[in-house]
């Protein structure tokens, strides 16, 4: 194991691997502007968009990738009160895909597709916003072998949501042959504050388009 670890202090993170696309949503917003507590009913969701990533054979199982729950969601609020009124910004990681490759000795080659999913409360000042997230790499259900942070610059455009998608590599050294992609766990996240956190954990959430004034009911018809 102490070889393991010796070996995985050079793991990197591919930085400028697919340029960020950002789309401005206007028709495929998440409909209501309501606090979702724990334990009541979701609107419908809309269906996920992201692209597989092609499947390839390899000497052994991937790494287990996943979203921390407590950092899977970033709302921002101003002031003390979690009311819809006080929000500003939103994010929400709302899907991944991946696939990695390696055969004998070779390191794993790790490739990531994050879907993320952006908002602008009542309290938003702006039409811009760089949000931060993470991506870690531990021994599995152990400790953090390496984590690194990275930007995403996103313009609303006007519109109150935005998506993004994150294209990038990992490359994870292995110490010896037999050291196959389940030693390893791979995580996701944003960079929250412990007041984030806890509103994560708490099961409460706002939707990414918290904020955003209903359609107004068409008038019933009048007969004259």
């Amino acid at each position: 194991m102490r070889r393991v670890l010796t070996a995985l202090a050079a793991i990197s993170i591919a930085a400028s691997v697919l340029p960020v696309a950002v789309q401005a949503q206007s028709g495929r917003q998440r409909g209501g502007g309501q606090q979702q507590a724990a334990g009541q009913d979701e609107a419908p969701r809309r269906a996920i968009r992201i692209a597989p990533l092609s499947r390839r054979a390899n000497a052994g199982p991937c790494p287990y990738v996943k979203i921390l729950y407590d950092a899977a969601r970033y709302v921002e609020f101003e002031g003390e009160r979690a009311a819809i009124a006080n929000v500003g910004y939103t994010g929400e990681i709302e899907n991944l895909a991946s696939d990695c490759q390696y055969r004998g000795d070779e390191p794993i080659r790790l490739d990531m597709r994050v879907l993320f999913q952006f908002g602008r409360g009542p309290q938003a000042a702006s039409d811009q916003r760089t949000y931060r997230y993470w991506i870690a790499v531990t021994e599995r259900n152990s400790a953090i072998l390496t984590k690194e942070y990275f930007d995403i610059p996103v313009n609303f455009a006007g519109q109150r949501t935005a998506a993004v998608t994150e294209d990038r590599t990992i490359t994870i050294p292995r110490a010896e042959a037999t050291t196959n992609g389940s030693n390893f766990e791979v995580l996701v996240g944003f960079d929250v504050t412990p007041e984030m956190a806890e509103f994560n954990r708490s099961g409460s959430r706002f939707r990414v388009n918290a904020g955003t004034t209903p359609a107004p009911a068409a008038a019933a018809p009048t007969s004259e």
